[in-house]
């Protein structure tokens, strides 16, 4: 039986390995953990469907740390950017076996769509469109949710066999799908987890927009109004309390039969002149016979007022029993009410909230439902696909300590300045006494107000991939394959293969698009490979592949430097001019002036007239962080300014108190599309 406790909280717990959220020793080299076997009997097979029995857990870097009070000790949240595989092995392998009580995520969906961030300068108006272009200078391609389906399937079953590992004997695992693969992702569900543990799938349902299809003569299919969550938990005997999760609706009072199919023979008493042969009344005696005299003199009192009106004036107490004059049966009366103890049907709250400008964001009423009905306060909450970090955000007001990842760094950041702005609020609170004890009403103590971002396996490339293929594809003309899992697209009648851009082309990539056309014995096209340089190795690989092959022979585009399709993605860092000087005790930091070159050459528009247009370059500065002692390695966060409303502009020039003697003090801005520089300077 889950307890909920009441009233403030003892210090939250260091993490498994004691250090707070920081990386143990152990942490300095990469390490084999091993994954249990699926619990249930396989019941769905795929293309290339193996089990996972070990994991490789990379390194993990500390970036940057967030901790406005200076909290010494106890447990520090963490937020981690990289491929949520090499993050649950990092967790796996630093003592977080068996050590989370929730986890929720929200997977892609195999949907077939490209998810963007939408982008706005601030202070500007609506979002600039470009003629002539398929994305926005306010859209920003955050993931692509295209999977062949084999692909998508042995992702999912990778990631929940890690996923399993770590939830505690009691902990509880919410997945949130779509009606497209929902049934899919439920039978592997079944396997890793057992039958057994499958609690409910629970309907959401979505924001409509208004219904076009009364325009057509005939429609393919309904418009899709839901989305479900599979529900599991790790131990088929965990009790929930029901009290925990109501849902907002207006429920008119209504008469029920009194009689119930359990079968105890002491509940087999005359009432109204009828007396059970089997089953049970569902009220003792006593209590029976009082709610049959209460409705007795509501007859004769009633003077024209209906039941509930006399049921309000009598002050909501009174339980009421008759006799049906229509079938014989007695009936008992369930009164009105705003509230009902939640079922599998949410029809009160939605799945979407799309306040972040980010892709799929989940509202935070869904997530407040989940997390205050299966965990308590104090508990480990993770999210492995944290998005706009609606998980972490409605974790961290509840009292919970949390756990966030994400591939994206969008994401990442997305959810470190949301997550920024509520601890920050929760300060504000507990300085004027808001922040009280549960018993009072308010809400319970925060588990911690500090949060650390790490990078696991160094994952931090310069452009987001699937943004790079988009914009890649858009300028060489190549048409998107979207069922293909390895091929990108065609260029003509010839495959295309674009190299993810954070490497050079090596041969190990061309060892691998030769084991792919290996499996493709009848594929005889051409193939196009695109990246960002290669390595000098790979041309002699090349030339000798093409010496010997009258099919598939592999051209190679070089997006920097090939004569047609060269200066593509010629980036250009944003660009700052900072003064930083100390005055009297403090630190004073001004900016003078930013720019963003990927912003303008988004636009397409000459440097000069677009500075015309937006006269303040704050417009394109998204958020500013200071470090007052940097020591070259981890991003310790002394202020932040993110600015609450799109309409609102940084402050620009800032003031905070300065370290004894000389320092290193750093500053990063972040734009609009998420490009960060940081700037430092030695102050003595």
């Amino acid at each position: 039986m889950t307890k909920k406790t009441t009233g403030r909280r003892a210090a939250p717990k260091a993490n498994a390995s004691g250090s707070a959220g920081k990386p143990s020793a152990g942490d300095l080299k990469r390490q084999e953990v091993n994954i249990a076997a699926a619990k249930g009997r396989p019941m769905l097979t795929w293309v290339g469907k193996r089990p996972l029995r070990r994991v490789t857990a990379f390194p993990a870097q500390l970036v940057e740390t967030f901790n406005p009070i200076g909290q010494k000790g106890g447990w520090t949240n963490l937020l981690f950017h990289g491929d949520n595989k090499d993050v649950l092995a990092w967790l796996l392998a630093n003592g977080f076996r068996g050590k989370v009580n929730l986890i929720y995520i929200d997977p892609p969906f195999d949907s077939g769509a490209d998810y963007v961030r939408k982008v706005q300068l601030r202070g500007v108006a609506g979002i600039t469109k470009i003629d002539g272009e398929s994305y926005t200078l306010g859209e920003q391609i955050q993931y692509t949710d295209i999977w062949a389906n084999d692909n998508y399937l042995q992702f999912m079953y990778e990631r929940l066999l890690l996923l399993k590992e770590l939830l505690s004997g009691e902990g509880t695992l919410f997945v949130h799908l779509d009606s497209g693969r929902g049934h899919y992702v439920k039978v592997v569900l079944d396997e890793v987890f057992g039958q057994d543990n499958f609690r409910n799938e629970i309907v959401v349902k979505r924001r409509i927009t208004k219904n076009l299809q009364q325009q057509f003569a005939g429609i393919r299919e309904y418009p899709q109004a839901h989305d479900v969550v599979m529900w599991y938990s790790k131990d088929p005997a965990q009790r929930f309390s029901p009290a925990e999760t109501r849902q907002t609706r207006r429920e008119e009072g209504y008469w029920h039969h009194f009689w119930s199919g359990e079968n105890r023979p002491t509940m087999r008493y005359a009432l109204l002149g009828v007396t059970p042969a089997d089953g049970q009344w569902k009220w003792s005696r006593d209590r029976a016979e009082s709610a049959v005299e209460n409705y007795k003199r509501f007859l004769r009192e009633a003077n024209g007022e209906t039941l509930e009106q006399y049921w309000e004036d009598t002050g909501r107490r009174l339980e009421f029993i008759r006799k049906n004059e229509h079938t014989g049966k007695v009936e008992n009366w369930f009164p009105p009410r705003d509230t009902r103890i939640a079922n599998t049907l949410w029809t009160d709250i939605h799945a979407y909230e799309n306040e972040k400008d980010y892709p799929t964001e989940k509202h935070e009423d869904l997530l407040s439902r989940i997390i205050s009905f299966a965990s308590n306060p104090g508990d480990l909450v993770l999210d492995c696909f944290i998005g706009a970090g609606t998980t972490a955000a409605v974790a961290q007001k509840l009292g919970r300590r949390w756990i966030g990842c994400d591939i994206n760094k969008g994401a990442v950041q997305t959810t470190a300045k949301r997550l920024q702005t509520i601890i920050r609020e929760q300060i504000e609170a507990e300085r004027q006494g808001k922040l009280l004890e549960a018993e009072g009403g308010g809400p319970p103590e925060p588990a911690s107000l500090a949060f650390s971002v790490y990078r696991v396996n160094d994952y931090d490339l310069a452009i987001q991939h699937n943004e790079a293929v988009n914009l890649a594809c858009e300028h060489l003309g190549v048409q998107r394959t979207r069922t293909d899992a390895y091929f990108d697209g065609t260029l003509g009648k010839r495959l295309v293969k674009i190299i993810p851009f954070g490497h050079p082309l090596t041969p190990l990539d061309l060892h691998e698009l030769e084991k792919e056309l290996k499996s493709r014995p009848k594929e005889d096209r051409h193939v196009v490979v695109v990246c960002l340089g290669k390595e000098p190795t790979a041309d002699a690989w090349l030339e000798d592949w093409n010496r010997h092959r009258p099919v598939n022979k592999i051209e190679v585009i070089e997006l920097r430097t090939d004569k047609k399709y060269g200066k593509f993605f010629t980036h250009q860092p944003a660009r700052a001019r900072v003064e930083i000087k100390r005055v009297k005790g403090k630190i004073v930091v001004e900016i003078k002036d930013f720019i963003s070159p990927a912003i303008i050459e988004r636009l397409n528009i000459d440097q000069t007239i677009f500075r015309a247009q937006v006269t303040d370059w704050r417009a394109m500065v998204d958020f500013v962080m200071i470090d007052a002692a940097y020591d070259g390695k981890v991003f310790n966060i002394a202020l932040s300014d993110v600015p609450e409303r799109k309409i609102d502009l940084v402050q620009g020039r800032y003031e905070l108190t300065a370290p004894e003697g000389p320092t290193t003090v750093a500053v990063k801005i972040t734009d609009m599309l998420g490009e960060e520089i940081l700037l430092t300077s030695q102050i003595r």
